[in-house]
């Protein structure tokens, strides 16, 4: 039998995505992109924090709570290979884990100490849908966390392309005017499957209590209507 250890949930994460369609597949694709971090009621301590404000970025463990499964597979199809390749579940950051155990680095933006529930982290470019829980917070390292030069893996031979985004001036005005830039950024990421191409599909996701429904047509994403979120 498999030992287990527990792991507590500390805090959770609240974003602009009420699914997981949409959300950027790594993090820091889109550092328009704001959310908080809400701790529960036994960690909201301010000690806890003391000194993370002198840190630029935090790396966030998480749990990819919509892919909890019994049993995983060893081998699972990245987005990134089109979706139709196997690799082992070790070279992916696939949510289909042993264990759905998710690292992030995101931006610090602030904290609020004095926030009813706070203390609250305001963090830019995470890729945790709203409600994540999170295991721990660490601060980000860059004479040990960054290394420029490191192989990239089958990661290195795909280019990372962006999408013309056109959406129309009179449905962007529908967005909030801070929600705009991250909208527009999300949807240059193209949030579709890899393996779906065809230009006659709506595509749609929530996003920031609206719905944004898209078409492409090779590099460039339309988007058709964004309508308030129906709950």
């Amino acid at each position: 039998m498999a030992e287990t250890v527990e792991m507590k949930i500390i805090a959770r994460l609240h974003s602009d995505f009420a699914t997981k369609f949409g959300v950027p597949r790594q993090s820091g694709l889109v550092d328009a992109l704001r959310a908080t971090v809400v701790f529960e009621p036994e960690y909201r301590n301010p000690d806890a924090l003391r000194g993370l404000a002198d840190f630029s970025r935090i790396w966030l463990v998480w749990q990819f709570s919509q892919a909890v499964r019994a049993s995983y597979s060893p081998t699972v199809r990245p987005p990134r290979l089109g979706g139709n390749t196997r690799m082992g579940v070790f070279a992916t950051r696939s949510p289909f884990r042993p264990n759905a155990i998710g690292l992030s680095c995101v931006g610090l933006a602030g904290i609020d100490l004095h926030a009813p529930n706070g203390p609250i982290l305001q963090v830019t470019g995470a890729d945790l849908m709203d409600g994540t829980p999170i295991f721990d917070i660490k601060p980000y390292l860059p004479y040990a966390d960054a290394y420029p030069d490191a192989a990239a893996g089958f990661t290195a031979g795909v280019a990372r392309q962006l999408l013309q985004v056109d959406f129309a001036p009179a449905l962007l005005a529908r967005l909030p005017a801070e929600k705009q830039a991250a909208a527009i950024g999300v949807l240059a990421n193209d949030p579709r499957p890899p393996y779906q191409n065809d230009p006659t599909r709506v595509y749609g996701f929530t996003f920031a209590g609206f719905e944004l429904r898209f078409t492409v047509a090779g590099e460039v994403l339309t988007v058709v209507d964004c309508v308030p979120a129906t709950v």
